[in-house]
């Protein structure tokens, strides 16, 4: 069984009910009809019904079991319009500037459903730039206690690989943090560690990934990798992290021994942290591109309930499996 579809069971066990907002666009509206046909979770549309079902009949879609919300039409704006007002009034909101947001963002309302405990989950960002999903869910639902910094973060899923945890990493961040600071790296890790506890179950071994293996090379780039080595040992003891680690070195046993004897982790990694969104993103593209992997992201971790992004480029597939994964983070929550 692949790693997508143990979610995908896991997520049938206790079914829940996840918000996808973006209903003009064809890859979510396939997306849905799959997802309740296999029992996934529940889904709500935010939309016009009239439209969601007739781009549904274009597409020979199946859309029966689907939940359409729309906000025009919806006994809850009100409700939402309060809540949302609430919730920013000290940046300026007013109730009336909430009511425009609500009936013309359909973000911002799949957020306020989350809120409002109307859903357990949102993922949209199939046809928005991932500040577009974040900025919503960071003003309503803020960081979940304890949380220093919201990160993005990638399941990879790679074939016929002997690496990581049988083929399944975690990468981070890829998505969201462009040039984190040492103090924000060590951050990405510990949480990189409970997603990856929480999603893949196995326990996390972290790469600090650089172009330097244990001072190999000298450079400003390299120091703030090792500081952060150095601050994710002194604040998160218990995990099972090392670096400054190049990627061969993390990953592949006999490379390990030659370049990082003695590491606990070199060799072993199945949680790769990357020195900044540049090296992440470029990273987790070539993986999916050319070792042909499954990349299920960007995930959001440290929010105070799960709101996932997506790629632009994703397909109908990879919204499935963000899905499952988004509805077994909310069992977990």
């Amino acid at each position: 069984m692949g790693y997508i579809d143990a979610i995908k069971d896991k997520a049938k066990m206790d079914r829940r009910t996840i918000v996808l907002p973006e209903t003009n666009d064809k890859r979510t509206l396939i997306a849905a009809s799959h997802i309740i046909e296999e029992g996934i979770a529940n889904i709500i549309m935010v939309g016009n019904e009239e439209k969601i079902l007739d781009g549904a009949g274009w597409l020979e879609v199946d859309l029966t079991g689907v939940t359409v919300v729309d906000p025009e039409k919806t006994p809850k704006l009100e409700e939402y319009t309060q809540l949302l007002y609430e919730t920013r009034k000290a940046k300026g909101m007013t109730e009336e500037k909430a009511k425009e947001i609500l009936l013309s963002d359909p973000l911002t309302f799949g957020v306020m459903m989350v809120k409002a405990n109307d859903a357990d989950g949102m993922v949209a960002g199939a046809c928005h730039a991932t500040a577009d999903t974040l900025r919503p869910a960071l003003q309503i639902l803020k960081t979940a206690p304890g949380v220093k910094l919201v990160s993005a973060f990638f399941i990879m899923d790679v074939p016929d690989c002997e690496y990581g945890d049988k083929g399944t990493f975690l990468f981070a961040d890829c998505g969201l943090n462009q040039d984190p600071t040492s103090e924000e790296l060590a951050a990405i890790a510990d949480s990189s560690a409970k997603s990856f506890k929480a999603l893949v179950g196995s326990k996390p071994i972290i790469a600090m990934l650089s172009h330097s293996t244990k001072g190999s090379a000298k450079h400003a780039l390299v120091d703030k990798v090792t500081e952060a080595v150095r601050i994710a040992h002194e604040e998160y003891p218990s995990l099972a992290l090392d670096g400054e680690l190049q990627t061969d070195a993390a990953l592949v046993p006999h490379i390990a021994k030659s370049k990082a004897p003695g590491s606990e982790v070199a060799g072993k990694a199945n949680v790769l942290i990357f020195p900044n969104l540049d090296a992440g993103n470029i990273g987790y593209k070539l993986v999916q591109r050319l070792g042909k992997a499954e990349a299920y992201g960007p995930m959001l971790q440290g929010i105070a309930k799960p709101v996932n992004d997506l790629s632009r480029g994703c397909s109908w597939q990879d919204i499935v499996g963000v899905v499952a994964l988004t509805a077994v983070q909310a069992q977990l929550q």
